[in-house]
């Protein structure tokens, strides 16, 4: 009976120390919740206290083949030591970060610059494209929870340069180009400027090349680069336009255009864009093309030639050219200057006519039936019967007149009778008017003879009276002979000679 009221007060106090391990293990769990949560709330404040990277540059903009730096500062809480510090890129969640010292991509272009204790810099050389991606420093501590990702990273672009310029302008427009990137360069960039694969060093400030004026020489193949560096942006031509300027024909050919030869005119201009062509012969239109071809041209071609040019931005005419079709002589012809029948001992003029160029300058003149010439120069006297023709010559050659006839009349022997007459009547006066002047002479010779010598025998009287003895002759007062008295009234009027009157008769 006690042994049993043992085990019953036993159970019962086992009962109830077992109520009092519950209620302590329940009371224990509700008193753990709010410690759990102050320690976790700990833990958080230290995290955001002390685990940080801190960025230089969230963003990084580098050009290709250069070396970029990214430069961070970490802190951790103390009591932790840091067994792991690199670089990752382009984490992925649940998934431990790559090293990337160790990644063949970069193992031999990234260097670690930083240390153990705060500084997490790093370099990357020579960056293409390829490495375009978010960067993060990544470090773990000697304890579990002490792993730390840094956010927000460093985004990395690796831009192109690209020219920009306008397609085209006008010679005399101010014109800028500018050398840019898709995005702003970390490191401020020194350009060079190249036209034609020549550098340029007038008109650039900084990223821009200021043309203004601009002119037709500034056109070309443009590309810039930064200084220190191979990239360069790909060219930009550069379209300067200008109205025609320097217009001029050339001839091809012979200097000397012979009647139907084949001549090329040229018409050539500098002019952006190119212009329009028209040629004219004198104010006429003949074409639009830049070469005019004249085949078998003709003296109908000769002739003063142009081109006039025409863009958007204006016109302009060539200097006239001169083409100066040469050939031989043709269409010779004669022509006679009155009438081709004429008496005898008349003549008729003949004149050679031709066409050719240059002009001709020597006639020849023939008779038909007769081997040699007869004549020469422009224009001939025939005073012959008789077919006559002839022949022009330039320096390309010659040609010969179809033949005229010239006809030599004889006079009618009416005529001649009627001269016959007419001159012996006129030999007949002439010969008694002769002979009547020389027989009047002679009676006047005589007359005065008698008169002389009666005058000399009266003043011989005259002289012997003694009145007049001491009177003299005056020897200075001249004699008169018998030819002063051919002065007399009677022959004033005869002014005939004798030899007159014998040619006359003789002529007739």
């Amino acid at each position: 009976m006690k042994r049993g009221r043992g085990v019953i007060r036993g159970l019962k106090n086992a009962a109830i120390s077992h109520c009092r391990c519950v209620i302590g293990v329940a009371m224990s769990v509700k008193m753990a919740r709010p410690l759990s949560l102050i320690f976790l709330h700990m833990i958080h404040r230290v995290s955001a206290a002390d685990w940080a990277v801190n960025y230089s540059f969230p963003h990084i903009c580098a050009l290709k083949d250069s070396s970029v730096i990214m430069s961070c500062t970490y802190t951790y809480p103390t009591g932790h030591q840091i067994r792991k510090a690199y670089w990752t890129k382009d984490p992925v969640k649940a998934v431990e970060p790559t090293d990337l010292s160790v990644d063949p991509e970069y193992s031999q272009r990234l260097q670690y610059l930083g240390d153990e204790q705060q500084n997490c810099t790093v370099r990357l050389s020579h960056v293409t494209e390829k490495d375009e991606h978010k960067y993060y420093f990544r470090f773990n501590t000697d304890k579990i929870e002490g792993r730390w990702l840094g956010s927000p990273g460093v985004t990395l672009n690796i831009p192109d340069i690209q020219l920009e310029s306008p397609e085209r302008v006008k010679e005399g427009d101010s014109v800028r180009l500018t050398c840019r990137s898709s995005c702003e360069l970390t490191d401020t960039p020194t350009f060079i400027w190249y036209r034609n694969s020549h550098t340029l060093t007038e008109g650039t400030i900084g990223d821009k090349l200021i043309l203004n004026p601009v002119r037709r020489e500034d056109a070309g193949r443009y590309r810039c680069a930064v200084h220190g560096h191979t990239l360069t942006s790909p060219e930009v031509y550069l379209n300067v336009t200008y109205p025609p300027k320097s217009v001029s024909v050339s001839i091809s050919g012979s200097a000397v255009i012979m009647s139907g030869d084949s001549v090329t005119l040229s018409c050539s201009s500098d002019s952006n864009p190119p212009a329009e062509i028209h040629w004219f012969k004198g104010k006429t239109y003949i074409g639009s093309e830049r070469i005019f071809n004249i085949s078998k041209i003709s003296s109908d071609d000769s002739g003063e030639y142009k081109c006039k040019t025409r863009n958007d931005h204006g016109g302009k005419y060539s200097y006239p050219v001169t083409l100066d079709v040469q050939y031989p002589p043709r269409n010779v012809s004669v022509s006679i200057n009155g009438s081709a029948v004429i008496m005898s001992g008349d003549s008729v003029s003949l004149m050679c006519i031709s066409d050719s160029n240059p002009p001709a300058l020597n006639f020849s003149w023939f008779k038909e039936n007769q081997s040699s010439a007869v004549g020469s120069g422009q224009s001939f006297s025939a005073v012959q019967s008789g077919r006559f023709y002839c022949e022009a010559h330039n320096p390309h050659g010659a040609q010969r007149s179809d033949a005229v006839t010239v006809t030599v009349k004889g006079r009618p022997l009416i005529l001649h009778i009627s001269i016959g007459v007419g001159c012996g009547a006129a030999v007949v006066i002439m010969m008694l008017l002769i002979w009547k002047i020389r027989m009047q002479k002679r009676n006047d010779t005589v007359e005065l003879q008698k008169n002389q010598s009666r005058l000399h025998h009266e003043s011989s009287n005259k002289f012997t009276d003694p009145v007049y003895e001491n009177v003299k002759t005056n020897p200075s007062r001249p004699h008169h002979d018998s030819g002063d008295d051919m002065t007399d009234p009677v022959y004033e009027n005869v002014e005939i000679s004798e030899a007159d009157l014998i040619r006359s008769a003789v002529h007739c």
